[in-house]
């Protein structure tokens, strides 16, 4: 669920003559929509999942957090199927995103409340909680510190809460790896993307997204103390996972 205009993603169709690492800035939030939508396959579904998650796991007079919350699109999806006496905290560090958040929640009709903080997810403190949502946004956390922030998650979890982790993840086998890449890069291209588009955010991503092994995320998870991990989504080199406390 998402509530922001769509923009037409046009930010790497034209030949950039000095590519900059990729950043959430004002550019990005403006087409971010649109350009999440067409090269994440499933991504409507995991935001559709999210709401049906919530509605099983979020507990009345509970907190739920959208970490790395970016438009709010998990946050909203969870908004419309959590009870009415449900916190729900947006948190991301790019003010540019939250901006269009705050837009979207006043287009919103949804009862529960909703908090936006601009703040490092990784300082977040995580209390309360009966759902947590991780959507495309650990990959973005250094990798040395993705299992302390996995292990605040749960430790502020009730019992019987619930983390939705969606990642983007790097293949076992370099056969497997330049296979799904090169199907995701198709998938893109049956969105609109032309080559040029693929080869310059690719390059743009490169040592900003880094991703692991889908068995090295269920093993992290394990280790963080979750006590039931599963693959509920995956599509190319994309899945989505629900850990329960």
């Amino acid at each position: 669920m998402n509530n922001t205009p769509s923009v037409t993603d046009t930010l790497f169709a034209q030949p950039l003559e000095q590519l900059q690492r990729f950043r959430f800035d004002e550019h990005v939030a403006r087409v971010f929509a649109d350009m999440i939508s067409r090269s994440v396959p499933g991504y409507d579904l995991t935001l559709s999942m999210i709401g049906v998650l919530a509605a099983h796991f979020a507990q009345g007079d509970s907190r739920c957090y959208d970490l790395g919350c970016s438009l709010g699109a998990s946050t909203l999806a969870m908004r419309h199927r959590v009870p009415a006496s449900c916190h729900l905290l947006a948190i991301d560090n790019s003010m540019a995103m939250l901006e269009r958040c705050r837009d979207n929640l006043r287009r919103d009709s949804g009862a529960a409340r909703v908090d936006i903080i601009c703040a490092d997810i990784q300082q977040a403190v995580i209390s309360n909680a009966s759902m947590v949502t991780l959507n495309f946004t650990l990959q973005f956390v250094p990798a040395d510190q993705r299992l302390d922030m996995l292990q605040r998650i749960h430790c502020g979890l009730r019992p019987g809460g619930a983390l939705v982790l969606s990642e983007k993840t790097a293949l076992p086998g370099k056969s497997q790896q330049q296979l799904f890449e090169s199907l995701h890069h198709d998938f893109k291209r049956e969105m609109g993307y032309s080559d040029l588009e693929v080869a310059q955010k690719r390059a743009a991503l490169d040592q900003v997204l880094i991703p692991d092994t889908a068995a090295s995320h269920m093993e992290r998870l394990h280790k963080a103390g979750f006590k039931e991990v599963y693959t509920w989504f995956q599509c190319l080199n994309f899945a989505s996972w629900l850990a329960i406390k």
